[in-house]
């Protein structure tokens, strides 16, 4: 089927839109045309075996068996119909077209039925009777052939994932919830198989595919669709995940309209209930959301990551609680398969990310963790940069992550960086806040590139060697070190320390801080270099005064708090006999892993303060990955002569179109 005749079926599914224009918006004329076009397809699909079906169900009614069992092997699918309606029959009798259409719902195997109630079809029923459009809409579906002899299952998808697109290109607002580009996804999937383009094309290739946060499936169909049409003969199984219940009900129904198991699909929300637990799959994949929260899992997530550790999930870290995007990656690198010694099996990822997972976190957070625990067993293989405004609800720049737990051997050890931030085109109409896409030849020369990246780095004749960067591992690791400098005080009695004496809470709870205060009025003016100094001079005063010097070393550091006074020439403050770090100079550093620390502070640091030192017991292991940072390039402000010019003739040129208007 070509596509022209694809986008014929469609355009007669969508054709309903005319029917419902007035009574629904826009944004919603697919909560109608996609579950009526699922149930055409499953009535054609059944239609063959509908009365032997029928037959089966009166013979098996009254027995004590799993009658389901027999049903589905009577229908010769996953899933079947007892009832005698038909659409048609339906569409004929307009005054019961409501109760008929429900009660054909009510007579689909359990596994259809719950893919109408995520729909919530029986609303969408009433709402349609109730408008007097019920009977219509069916009739117009009752003349769409989609009998598996017209329209085969791959042919069937061509057509729904036109639907789909059509349903979340008329709702900007929600697209991103529903849709990933198709551009963007046919990228992904060839970064993610490329590399096995040999070993799929073998007789008898099986694979299993993941996505866990699969929503209406489009990346799980583009990965069946490029290893079929790389071995027509491959055996390709998909599995997915959904916490949406529409995105789940829309990607089951593809399934099911396609061949594919729909029992694969499952629903819910992949942290808290994994519905593949203990499965292993060769190629994962995922769009997940965004800087999406896990508040709701928040209880489950920390259970298992306690009780489990390493043996879990999420045993390398957690990130922080209003992004749950390594969350994903660790769920997905759970269900990688182990490689085999010979170095077959394993399994590869694909997944995409905003800017957040590459650097947040500080060293030892659990960002880093994470990033740490993925670069120390070397299953990062490759970041790709890609260009901001590609996707529906949001314009920030993206990164694909391609991991694989069966690295070839010349990207052993390293990582691979691309910069692709400027292959696209602009969109001649924006889709909410996607302006740009990415173009057949851009996809081609992107995952060539991606295939060539060790040449196209070590070669700087490459036509684009500046496009692609290659690092070691262990490259995006660092040491965060504190650097102290020592408290330098000198000692003094003014109106603001005395104001101190009297506000300090410490001094307070060891004698009477006002008469403290009074006993140093006498004092008021002078300044002493050193502790001791001073403390003579304030012991004297507050024993001409009556005032007791307490004994407790609490009260000495409250008072050297109150009237110490920060001095760059002033004394060292010393704690058992070594010099006491100033908070207020405190400063960090991050430091490569292959460099020594204490070569660094005498490189970096000791040439402006010959005083500061490292405090080892501080020091913190970190990673992140600055990709942009990479990819700079300094491109210097221009001249201050031809800005002045420009200036000059823009100045000229108002000069002249005020004379036009006050001439």
């Amino acid at each position: 089927m070509n596509s022209s005749k694809h986008s014929e079926l469609a355009n007669h599914a969508w054709s309903v839109a005319d029917l419902l224009r007035g009574d629904y918006k826009q944004s919603d004329y697919g909560k109608v045309i996609l579950p009526f076009t699922v149930l055409r397809r499953l009535e054609c699909v059944l239609e063959p075996t509908r009365d032997k079906v029928l037959a089966e169900h009166d013979r098996l009614k009254d027995k004590n068996v799993d009658v389901s069992r027999f049903l589905r092997r009577a229908s010769g699918h996953s899933f079947y119909n007892v009832s005698g309606y038909t659409l048609e029959t339906i569409a004929n009798d307009p005054g019961q077209a409501a109760k008929h259409l429900l009660a054909y719902i009510g007579a689909f195997s359990t596994n259809a039925q719950e893919v109408m109630e995520r729909y919530e079809f029986a609303q969408q029923v009433r709402r349609l009777d109730g408008a007097g459009l019920l009977y219509r809409v069916v009739g117009r579906f009752v003349d769409l052939d989609l009998h598996p002899e017209v329209v085969s299952n791959h042919q069937m998808g061509y057509v729904f994932e036109e639907l789909i697109r059509r349903f979340a290109e008329s709702s900007n607002e929600t697209a991103g919830e529903h849709f990933t580009p198709r551009e963007v996804i046919e990228l992904m999937v060839n970064l993610l198989v490329a590399p096995d383009d040999d070993v799929l094309s073998v007789p008898g290739t099986s694979r299993r595919v993941l996505d866990p946060a699969c929503g209406t499936g489009g990346m799980l169909s583009a990965a069946e669709e490029h290893i079929t049409r790389l071995n027509p003969s491959a055996t390709v199984t998909v599995f997915g995940q959904e916490l949406n219940p529409e995105s789940w009900a829309i990607c089951r129904s593809d399934m099911m309209i396609k061949g594919q198991d729909p029992e694969n699909i499952k629903f819910g929300n992949s942290f808290s209930d994994d519905r593949h637990r203990g499965q292993r799959f060769d190629y994962l994949l995922a769009n997940p959301p965004f800087g999406v929260e896990w508040k709701k899992v928040k209880d489950e997530v920390e259970h298992e990551y306690e009780t489990l550790g390493m043996s879990g999930r999420f045993g390398a870290g957690l990130p922080r609680i209003n992004d749950g995007s390594l969350l994903f990656l660790q769920h997905m690198i759970s269900k990688m398969k182990q490689p085999t010694a010979d170095g077959k099996g394993g399994s590869r990822i694909a997944i995409v990310f905003n800017g957040s997972p590459l650097f947040t976190g500080a060293a030892e957070s659990g960002e880093s963790r994470i990033r740490q625990w993925i670069l120390e067993n070397d299953w990062l293989e490759g970041i790709v940069a890609l260009p901001d405004q590609l996707f529906y609800n949001t314009g920030i720049s993206t990164y694909f992550w391609i991991l694989t737990n069966r690295k070839a051997a010349g990207h052993k050890g390293k990582v691979v960086l691309l910069d692709a931030r400027d292959q696209f085109a602009k969109m001649r109409k924006s889709l909410g806040d996607k302006r740009k896409f990415i173009t057949e030849d851009q996809i081609k020369n992107i995952t060539r590139l991606y295939g060539e990246a060790l040449d196209a780095a070590r070669d700087p004749g490459h036509p684009q060697h500046a496009k692609v960067k290659v690092f070691a591992n262990e490259d995006f690791g660092y040491r965060r070190i504190t650097v102290e400098r020592p408290l330098k005080l000198r000692f003094e009695v003014t109106d603001e320390t005395l104001t101190r004496v009297r506000d300090s809470k410490a001094i307070g709870r060891a004698l009477d801080a006002e008469a403290l205060a009074t006993a140093l009025k006498s004092l008021h003016g002078q300044s002493w270099p050193t502790k001791r100094a001073a403390w003579d001079a304030l012991r004297t005063a507050m024993a001409a005064a009556g005032v007791p010097w307490p004994s407790g070393a609490p009260f000495q550091k409250a008072l050297r708090e109150a009237i110490g006074v920060r001095d760059p020439e002033g004394e060292v403050q010393l704690v058992k006999g070594q010099p006491e770090p100033d908070p207020e100079l405190r400063d960090y550093e991050n430091v490569p892993l292959d460099e020594d620390v204490e070569e660094y502070l005498r490189r970096e640091v000791l040439p402006h303060v010959p005083d500061a030192w490292i405090d080892h017991e501080k020091t913190k292991t970190g990673y992140e990955i600055m990709v942009t940072r990479h990819f700079y390039v300094y491109k210097p402000p221009r001249p201050l002569t031809e800005i002045d010019a420009e200036l000059n003739a823009l100045e000229a040129e108002i000069q002249a179109l005020l004379g036009e208007v006050t001439g």
